[in-house]
């Protein structure tokens, strides 16, 4: 990409397979696609375990705001999809709010049917502005 447009990929099959990129900055705007659980190989972590899914997912979004130089108060908006939703929503929101602090971007969680991948329990967006919050 040239000029103000970057790209951010992990590498992992599914990029190229569906043709994104995990994130996109534009000037000073970045385009995060929902991250997943899965570790620096591509493989699929927590099958079963909620918590854990979210926990790894979050962590993924810091190694895309890390690489953009951005930080969790740089968060504008999140979407987070959820399995299940009514049965983890009390995890979804604590481990949200746990991960953001005194920081409250916009959000919309929205359950969903299903996802991606068959053991994925949960996804997360996000907008962020390198031009706001820190």
């Amino acid at each position: 990409m040239t000029g103000r447009t970057e790209e951010f990929n992990f590498g992992v099959p599914w990029e190229s397979l569906y043709g994104y990129s995990q994130a996109l900055r534009v000037h000073d705007t970045v385009y995060i696609s929902g991250q997943l659980s899965h570790d620096e190989d591509g493989n699929f972590v927590g099958a079963g375990d909620f918590e854990l899914q979210v926990k790894t997912t979050l962590a993924n979004l810091d190694t895309v705001l890390a690489h953009f130089g951005a930080e969790r108060s740089h968060v504008v908006q999140t979407t987070v999809l959820v399995r299940n939703l009514r049965e983890n929503f009390a995890a979804t929101a604590r481990l949200h709010s746990g991960y953001f602090g005194q920081h409250r971007p916009t959000s919309t969680v929205t359950g969903v049917p299903d996802l991606a991948l068959p053991e994925q329990l949960v996804e997360i967006g996000a907008l962020v502005r390198l031009d706001a919050g820190a």
